[in-house]
Order: structure tokens, then sequence, then C-alpha cells
């Protein structure tokens, strides 16, 4: 199968790296000079410094070149959520689409499959998710995604492309319910890290945080339309996992660093990448409240990213809420 992966980020990389070995892919870098730098040193010293590029990866600063490649194969764009929309608009009518990108756009608050209905409307598309560092894909070590798309031939070529002997790739129609669970974990592990930067917290809180946090996904993703078993499975329950404890995870470094004393700017510029629940959590609230879906854990993150609580208090305070029924019905964080 021929595949263009548009983005030369961490997790794009290392997709690309990952089906390289089986199949031919063209690797899209925005900026030309990164684009020559991998392909002369086979690495990606900026985002994924660790990882070799095989000698059959195409590396390109040439964006027509790399959608040349994958007609008839298939096309996943791998920006940050801000690329997504010029992404989809530079694509040929008939080309269909998956993306990697989990988070809500700034501005429209919309998810992705949101804006591929306003820019393609009726073309196909789906997401690809799950939990998953971009590092030990590169490396082969064992993990599991989902492809989600209400087109089915869409998520069988997704599984063509990228489902190995370290990597399986399970399929779901439930495009909704993947990217709800993608976009709103990020900012749940914001809470975890600021939790397991208190010493005094301990991991009861940790636990509590996660539990509590996956019934604050269920009941916006209800809200929008989802299926509730899907926060169960590898986009909900176990991107949610891996990203609220994983130590490579970027989201609960910036709840780590928060809960250390450091001020957001100072947070943002150590991490040298994109944390995708810093820009999402006022839109997660906003949309939240427009529906109205309480989401106190959500509520705190955007207070201490705003700077109007400190972070220690706000966690203490979730801490502190009246006792209610456990659910994901009403109000009951």
């Amino acid at each position: 199968m021929k595949i263009a992966l548009l983005g030369a980020g961490a997790w794009g990389t290392a997709l690309a790296i990952s089906a390289a070995q089986r199949h031919e892919v063209v690797l899209w870098a925005r900026d030309a000079a990164q684009a020559t730098a991998m392909a002369r040193e086979r690495c990606n010293r900026r985002y994924l410094p660790e990882a070799a590029l095989p000698a059959t990866l195409r590396v390109t600063a040439h964006r027509h070149e790399a959608l040349a490649h994958a007609q008839g194969g298939l096309t996943v764009i791998a920006t940050p959520m801000a690329g997504l929309r010029e992404q989809l608009e530079a694509l040929p009518d008939e080309r269909a689409a998956l993306w990697l990108c989990k988070g809500f756009e700034a501005g429209s608050g919309a998810l992705g499959h949101e804006i591929a209905r306003e820019v393609r409307p009726g073309r196909s598309c789906g997401v690809l998710s799950g939990p998953s560092f971009a590092l030990e894909v590169a490396r082969g070590q064992p993990t599991a995604l989902v492809a989600a798309s209400s087109d089915a031939a869409l998520a069988a070529a997704a599984v063509e492309a990228f489902h190995g002997d370290s990597l399986r790739v399970y399929t779901s129609s439930d495009v909704i319910g993947v990217e709800v669970g993608g976009a709103v974990k990020n900012v749940l592990a914001i809470a975890t890290g600021i939790v397991d930067g208190m010493p005094e917290a301990g991991l009861n809180a940790r636990a509590a945080l996660i539990t509590r946090g996956l019934a604050e996904i269920t009941r916006l993703g209800l809200a929008l339309g989802a299926r509730a078993e899907t926060f169960m499975g590898l986009s909900g329950l176990g991107d949610l996992v891996l990203t609220a404890t994983g130590e490579l995870s970027r989201n609960r470094r910036v709840g780590l660093l928060l809960a250390a004393g450091q001020s957001l700017p100072e947070v943002l510029k150590s991490l040298g990448h994109v944390a995708e629940g810093v820009l999402s959590a006022a839109t997660v609230l906003a949309r939240a409240r427009a529906l109205g879906v309480e989401m106190p854990i959500t509520e705190a993150v955007v207070e201490v990213l705003e700077g109007r609580v400190a972070p220690v208090q706000a966690m203490m305070r979730l801490m502190a809420r009246q006792a209610r029924a456990e659910g994901v019905d009403g109000v009951e964080t």
C-alpha cells in the first residue's frame, strides 16, 4: 500500500517508521529545512531523536508530492488539531483521509469530524486514535489503536496500513466517541499530573481522579451523540489511563510542573512540544456548559491554566465536593 503521512511531528514520524516496514510511505514535513535534515540524517532530531528512519521512508517538504504518492492508497493527517482544517482543504476532492489529531479546534470549538463535515461534506474520513506514545510505536513496542469511520472500507484500509506484529488496529464506527475520548483525556491528564505532584495526595487520589474523569468524558460524549461503550475501550479508558499515568505524557508533565510552582509559560517553554490539553481545556468546558454537562475536573483545570486558582487549591477543592451517587448521569463528580 502507498501511504502519505502529512505532518512530521513525533506521532506522524512514529507511524511512518512503523508503516515503512511493510509499505511505501512518504512523510511530509512543513518545514523544508527539517525535511532536508531528516532525509540526510535519517532521524527526526526535533521531535523524535531516539528513533532511526528506515531507509525506505521518503521525507519531503512538498505536500503535493506526498498526496500524489498516496493516490489510490491512504492519506493520514498527522498535524496538531490547529492544522487539520488546512490539510483537509488541501486534499483532492475525491480523497479519503484519516487524522491523528486529538483535541478541539481553537475558536470554532469543533472536533475533527465536525471540521471535516464543514470542509468536505459527504467525503469519506475518520480518526486513528488510542493509547499510544510515539516513541514506543517507533521502537516497535506493543500498542493497540482504534480506527473509527462511518466508512468501513476506510477503517479497513487503516488496518491494512498499520496492523502488524507489534501494532494492533481495531475498528469502530463511533467517530464522535473516539474523538471525545482522545480530546478530553488530555485535559484530565493535566489534573492527574497536579495530583501526582502533591506528595500528600497519594495514589488513592489519583485513582479517584482518573475514574471520575472517565465519567466526565462519558457524559460529554453521550451529550454529543457518542455511544457509552466506546469510553470503556481503547480511545476512552485506555487512552485516559496511559496519558494520566505515563512518564512520557506531555499533558501529565504540565500538571506536575504546575504543581511544582512553575508558571504556565515556563512549563510550555520547557516542553518543546504541543500539549493539546492546554489548548483544549477551555473549549471542552465551553462545549460542556453549552450542552448542560457539568465537568468539575475540567473546570478546575481551566481555572488553574488561567491563573485564577493555585493548582493544589484546585485539586483539594475537588476532593472536598459533596458526596453523590456514583454514575455518569447528573452532576455527581
